[in-house]
């Protein structure tokens, strides 16, 4: 089973990527919306990698971190859940937002990925709190103190402003501002709005 990959992107999408390895090989893998944003101009990748094997095929899923690897297998053992759901969960809720959706003990905030309605999940969701540890999260906001899927815009925008060489203190700052005041925008108009609120405030 293929765990790690270490090599050149040397195509992307919005969801997946190739990776050529140093020996020549290269690997399509799926990737969740932000870890795809968050994929170098140039230079090295390194995922840890999900293989699923199929009878017709043999999929490859990346992640930035083993937590996140880790979470995705734990979502494709809840029942009827398949890895382009799980992948799409990922997207919008990093593994700590999940054990925060856990401690709240609400499922709501899972309608907001993608594919699932309420009644999904719910199922989804009594499964996820008896297999998800909570471990040392406390409950609390979202990343950058934001609900759902600002969250998510969040976390790409920012991923998308240091890929840019902005510091990531101030873009962090300056997103936390901009999704404050329209947390309905997407990352297309977060990025323009951080962009030109830095532009402001060096003139």
């Amino acid at each position: 089973m293929i765990a790690y990959l270490r090599g050149t992107v040397v195509a992307r999408s919005e969801s997946s990527c190739v990776v050529l390895t140093p020996g020549g090989v290269g690997y399509e893998v799926g990737l969740t919306v932000h870890a795809a944003a968050g994929l170098p101009r140039q230079g090295e990748v390194e995922l840890f990698v999900q293989t699923i094997v199929r009878e017709d095929a043999l999929e490859l899923y990346g992640f930035a971190t083993w937590d996140e690897r880790e979470t995705f297998a734990l979502l494709l053992s809840i029942s009827k859940l398949g890895p382009k759901t799980a992948l799409a969960m990922l997207s919008v809720f990093s593994p700590d937002d999940l054990r925060r959706v856990v401690l709240a003990d609400d499922f709501m905030p899972l309608v907001q990925v993608p594919g699932i309605g309420k009644k999904s999940a719910q199922r989804i969701f009594i499964e996820l709190k008896y297999k998800l540890e909570p471990g040392g999260v406390a409950p609390g906001p979202l990343p950058g103190g934001l609900p759902g899927p600002a969250a998510s815009v969040f976390r790409d925008a920012l991923a998308g402003l240091t890929n840019l060489g902005y510091d990531e203190a101030q873009a962090r700052g300056v997103l936390e501002t901009v999704l404050g005041a329209e947390p309905d925008l997407d990352v297309a108009g977060a990025l323009r709005a951080a962009l030109r609120h830095i532009s402001k405030a060096r003139e």
